[in-house]
């Protein structure tokens, strides 16, 4: 029997216009869409897979955030996740308190994880961190940005694309952490009857000091969150007349050398 456990994160949709709140702390969430993180649908999926060819095979998805909106673990249950755990925590939280917290949640799940799926990063914070962090608290190993998975009883061929395009490919023996990347595989859709079904199937809720969280766990303060500026009004030339035009690219080519300095 195989446990599975999926680290998923909610993040804001990629429409969504983003504000910093207040005190400059953290952006406004209290308007926000959230959906999935992209990556971690693969890792939902790629576990999936493995319970289908698995007989008594379990899959759990854990988040650390808040309680307001449960989208996401409700969108991998759909999808077909036994079970899901929640972590409530603030939204601000540094890669190294969500490791933390993920890592007392599976212990606190009483189930020794043969397989732990993460997406390659998170598409808001961008950090990469999560994974690397979570396998060394496991003290597992890991591979990152995995495209290809196979795998043959407790041992795991993997690949992983590097720069230039090439491939690594990495023989394995569980226990492992998988952090995916996009064309691993092609995640699927909710169906009506698993929507359905999502709203029954347990998610056990724990807090920061469930999971033996502090504040002082922090690595990472957040500040001085800022909108960029915008962007001035772009410059129009007009040249239709044929001794316009030595002036005209005159004027350009000098404001690209002193303006925008691209030259």
């Amino acid at each position: 029997m195989l446990n599975i456990f999926v680290c998923v994160k909610q993040v804001p949709d990629t429409e969504t216009k983003v504000i910093p709140n207040s005190d400059g702390t953290f952006i406004e969430t209290s308007s926000i869409k959230w959906i999935m993180n992209p990556y971690d649908e693969f890792a939902v999926e790629q576990a999936l897979l493995i319970k289908a060819s698995n007989a008594g095979a379990t899959v759990t998805v854990v988040r650390v955030g808040g309680s307001k909106d449960t989208e996401a673990l409700r969108t991998a249950l759909a999808m077909g996740a036994d079970e899901a755990i929640l972590v409530e925590a603030g939204d601000n939280l540094d890669s190294y308190m969500i490791a933390k917290a993920i890592k007392g949640a599976i212990d606190k799940s009483g189930k020794k994880p043969d397989l732990v799926f993460a997406g390659k990063q998170a598409i808001d914070d961008d950090c990469l961190q999560v994974p690397q962090l979570l396998a060394q608290m496991l003290d597992m190993p890991s591979v990152s940005v995995v495209v290809g998975f196979e795998m043959n009883g407790t041992k795991l061929n993997l690949k992983r694309e590097i720069e230039g395009g090439s491939l690594e490919v990495y023989e394995v023996d569980g226990p492992v952490l998988v952090a995916c990347n996009k064309g691993l595989n092609t995640p699927r859709y909710a169906s009506l009857p698993g929507i359905m079904k999502a709203k029954k199937k347990p998610m056990a809720q724990h807090s920061l000091a469930d999971v033996g969280v502090t504040d002082a766990d922090r690595r990472v303060k957040y500040s001085g969150f800022t909108l960029p500026p915008e962007k001035p009004a772009g410059k129009k030339f007009e040249a239709m007349e044929e001794g316009q035009r030595a002036g005209v690219v005159k004027d350009v080519v000098g404001l690209l050398r002193n303006e925008a300095k691209v030259i």
